[in-house]
């Protein structure tokens, strides 16, 4: 005769248990767009740029910016510095980087996060969604089929995300520096 440390009423409860613990770690789904060879983007708020795609990496371990999204935010009093740091890229470059802290992004607008450090990398380089975010949203999942991140630890009510809108245009016709970046191409609709 065989025995087992749970009976049946037992085995129920802990599922039960388990259940509901995991049902409140990964309660924000955001929807991921496959742009050719497995890569993924997620439109995600940055507090005074507006929406960006970002390329989820989760090789990374930090999310980027370029030059032109740092400099928006530093008009906007929107990043500080933290360090420098080297960074190692894919093809096995070494690189110094500034690493800046930034007030808050919402990731896919369901995810609303504050003080993400950032590395900072030159010109106009694609943008990535890296560990140093991601981690704040952790325990996280990646899921291929169906594309989307399943995230946890988001701050807020998710039904009601954090208002990350861009402040009210000044009155003397200057021309708003997330507006600029927009129409650079640094900012994009989902496609």
């Amino acid at each position: 005769m065989k025995k087992y440390l749970f009976g049946v009423p037992g085995a129920i409860f802990l599922l039960a248990l388990v259940s509901t613990a995991s049902a409140q770690e990964f309660g924000t789904f955001v929807p991921m767009r496959e742009k050719g060879s497995a890569t993924y983007y997620v439109t995600t708020e940055i507090l005074g740029l507006g929406a960006v795609d970002l390329m989820v990496d989760t090789g990374s371990s930090y999310t980027t910016i370029n030059e032109e999204t740092l400099a928006v935010l530093m008009q906007q009093h929107r990043a500080d510095y933290v360090s420098e740091l080297e960074g190692m890229l894919a093809d096995g470059t070494r690189l110094m980087l500034p690493i800046y802290s930034i007030q808050s992004m919402n990731i896919g607008g369901q995810c609303p996060l504050k003080n993400i450090e950032v590395a900072v990398f030159p010109g106009n380089t694609r943008q990535i969604l890296g560990l140093s975010t991601l981690r704040q949203a952790s325990p996280f999942i990646f899921s291929m089929d169906p594309p989307q991140l399943v995230l946890s630890n988001c701050i807020g009510d998710i039904d009601k995300p954090v208002d990350l809108k861009m402040p009210p245009v000044p009155a003397d016709d200057a021309v708003n520096p997330a507006e600029a970046v927009n129409r650079a191409g640094l900012a994009s609709s989902p496609s």
